[in-house]
């Protein structure tokens, strides 16, 4: 086993069961990519069995805090079968989940999304890459599925020094499926959706969504960043007379149209737009257009910190104009997924918005991803998703 060793005082974020270590914390040691290895302190102390990936900045992701353990099947097996059992322990209304979230699953670089019969795999990182056929071995023998799509075409891959992959791992067949959701029908396409095929972290926030428009009495609401339509779906499960939904991917709103007739819901209460938001905001602004509720769903404006300051700036902008179009008494729904943008940042982003709006509104929930996507007590970093919900004064 190759030994990693860190300078003199870097080993506190592993002693708090952190799992990740940069590429700076290094003193000593190297090994191939995706290897496990001994991490241990300056004077010799074992600290974690991590993956080193040569590659990244992020040079190891750590498997285990624990020295007797060994990172084989057998411990993959073990922590499959722990995220599997948590998830059936939760509250989804739905037969579409989220089964392995990385590292707040203790599988850092793993995702596994579960739709119905089929699962929606990506492999982030070289360490679960180096043991993707074991994984996906002990994937079906946990979940009883035939069926395994890989989509590892996310961006951290390239930081990983990996290729994109996509396609079938197990099983064959159509890549369209239904699944269901609170009542409602939505569909996907594995090979082609975003993510792994669908947001399935915003699945109580559109339940919660539903509910407002119909506690509110919202008949008009705006849905921007739409995608393929789940909060406008919702809005008119809520009873809404009105929705417009907002997105520059006529693929995407075709399928939120094919949603809104799958539902059993009046075509005619649903318009979509293929435009670009902003523009879309300043427009109904300018046409003095008003609206009973809104939902700001943008994408990933902040992939790091680093990025923090530029996104600020966009997630203001958007969020000033969508105040001014709420009619008072109106309700924002408003989001940012960007992991660097802390919750405490993005709801002084907001409030920036509501000073420059010259409005005021209460906060009356704040929401974040489904529990299939949790955030541990270790790993703050697995926040990625903050919503506010703010009701216009």
């Amino acid at each position: 086993m190759k030994v990693i060793t860190l300078r003199d005082g870097k080993e506190r974020s592993l002693e708090r069961r952190h799992p990740w270590v940069f590429e700076s914390s290094i003193a000593s040691g190297k090994a191939d990519a995706g290897e496990t290895v001994r991490v241990q302190a300056k004077d010799g102390r074992f600290l974690a069995w991590a993956s080193y990936s040569p590659a990244s900045q992020i040079r190891l992701r750590a498997w285990s805090f624990v020295e007797t353990d060994r990172i084989d099947s057998a411990f993959f097996a073990r922590r499959i079968e722990q995220a599997v059992a948590v998830r059936a322990r939760l509250p989804i209304e739905s037969d579409a989940m989220r089964l392995i979230h990385g590292e707040s699953d203790g599988l850092p670089g793993l995702v596994v999304d579960r739709y119905g019969d089929l699962l929606s795999v990506q492999f982030l990182s070289v360490g679960v890459e180096r043991f993707k056929a074991s994984i996906t071995e002990l994937l079906m023998q946990a979940t009883g599925v035939k069926r395994i799509y890989e989509r590892s075409d996310s961006n951290a891959r390239e930081l990983e020094g990996l290729p994109e992959k996509t396609g079938w791992l197990k099983g064959s067949g159509a890549t369209e499926l239904t699944i269901r959701e609170h009542g409602w029908k939505l569909t996907l396409d594995v090979a082609e959706g975003h993510k792994t095929g669908f947001y399935l972290d915003q699945r109580d926030n559109r339940k919660a969504f539903a509910d407002a428009v119909r506690q509110y009495g919202s008949r008009r609401v705006l849905n921007c960043y739409c995608y393929t339509g789940g909060f406008s779906v919702a809005a008119l499960a809520g009873g809404a007379a009105e929705v417009t939904s907002v997105d520059s991917s006529a693929p995407a709103l075709a399928r939120a149209e094919a949603h809104v007739a799958l539902n059993g819901f009046d075509a005619a209460k649903h318009t979509t737009l293929d435009a670009d938001v902003n523009q879309t905001l300043r427009r109904a602004l300018d046409e003095g257009q008003r609206f009973d509720a809104i939902v700001l769903d943008p994408p990933k404006f902040a992939p790091s910190v680093s990025h923090a300051e530029r996104a600020a700036r966009a997630y203001k902008d958007i969020n000033r104009l969508a105040l001014k179009l709420l009619e008072p008494g109106g309700v924002l729904f408003t989001f940012s997924c960007s992991g660097g943008i802390s919750a405490d940042l993005f709801h002084k982003i907001v409030a920036g918005a509501g000073i420059d709006a010259q409005v005021d509104g209460l906060v009356v929930d704040r929401l974040g991803a489904a529990p299939d996507h949790p955030m541990t007590l270790l790993f703050p970093e697995g926040e990625y998703l903050k919503g506010l919900v703010v009701l216009k004064r």
